[in-house]
């Protein structure tokens, strides 16, 4: 039986984890890396999470923990409100302290605010649905009963990343994290000062919703029962997810596209594909139908999957 580590191992570990996320989000930031920038972010999430994840959760993010802490409060998986706490100010120090270092190795900073021509509507969005998509992949595959252990966790919460930075990224920066806001707020202080608080509230409107929909796709979790409608909801949301993404990278030139589109649907399938199979297409669903390797998949069931996905799909573009 592993030995649980110390509270003192735990906030280092959140310390040091947050501390490389956000100076790695400040130094591709100054040195102008576009096209690899958010894969250079993803991966060093990545593997801060595979380094630490057993030291502390790798949680990174208070959004993610405040997601935890609500699951826990809603009797499923996840973690205490003191440890919430305790983790949340450990993260919200290492990204001011990050973002002072990226400051001071450039000797320039960047201000946090929507892109220009985007109003905070637009940006509160996309900080929304990134940070729940985040967390809803955090919650699906680290703690979620069914899916968890396994070996993809950190692969799949990071390249959330890649999914949410060059699509949503051009229109909010691609925070989805409120550590990152206030320590890009602190460091660009000097040229302007606010933003974090409504990235926050965004932020934590997108950890709430996340657990709402975990709830949903995964009763069990809950001590509920799986119905013929957690399938739906799942197909709805992973489908929804991807052509949110489609529409951003297409509508906002992004330089790696097929990259990111790719890391949503990888990020979902990862989240959900013990829950519905993750389809996330009609296409897929007529051809295992059609293939007739899923005794589960009768016709009746395979049209609700396809309406699923179309409404998911008619969401997204909206």
């Amino acid at each position: 039986m592993a030995v649980e580590s110390t509270m003192a191992a735990k906030c280092t570990a959140e310390f040091v984890g947050t501390f490389l996320l956000i100076f790695t989000v400040g130094c591709n930031v100054l040195s102008g890396n576009a096209v690899w920038g958010g894969v250079s972010i993803a991966s060093v999430l990545m593997v801060a999470i595979y380094a630490l994840g057993n030291i502390s959760g790798a949680n990174f993010n208070p959004a993610v923990s405040l997601a935890l802490g609500l699951s826990k409060a809603m009797g499923g998986p996840g973690l205490d409100f003191r440890t919430v706490g305790t983790y949340c100010g450990v993260q919200v120090l290492a990204g001011i302290v990050a973002a002072l270092c990226y400051a001071v190795l450039f000797w320039d900073t960047f201000n946090l605010a929507p892109a220009e021509g985007f109003t905070f509507v637009g940006a509160g969005l996309c900080e929304i649905l990134y940070t729940c998509m985040l967390c809803f992949v955090v919650l699906n595959v680290a703690v979620a009963k069914k899916n968890s252990p396994n070996d993809f966790y950190g692969l799949a919460i990071g390249y959330v990343i890649v999914a949410g930075a060059y699509g949503a990224g051009a229109v909010s920066g691609g925070c989805f994290n409120p550590a990152v806001a206030i320590g890009i707020d602190v460091a660009s202080a000097g040229i302007g000062f606010g933003w974090c608080l409504a990235y926050i509230l965004f932020e934590a409107i997108g950890a709430v919703l996340a657990v709402v929909l975990f709830k949903l796709v995964r009763p069990e979790d809950f001590d509920g029962e799986k119905t013929p409608f957690t399938d739906l909801i799942s197909e709805f949301i992973g489908t929804f997810m991807l052509v949110l993404t489609v529409g951003l990278n297409v509508l906002g030139l992004s330089a790696a596209g097929a990259y990111s589109i790719a890391a949503s649907l990888m990020c979902m399938i990862f989240a959900l594909g013990d829950v519905s199979g993750a389809h996330f297409n009609p296409a897929v669903t007529v051809a295992i139908f059609c293939s007739g390797r899923c005794d589960d998949l009768i016709p009746a069931r395979a049209a609700m999957y396809i309406g699923a996905q179309l409404l998911g799909g008619v969401a997204a573009a909206f």
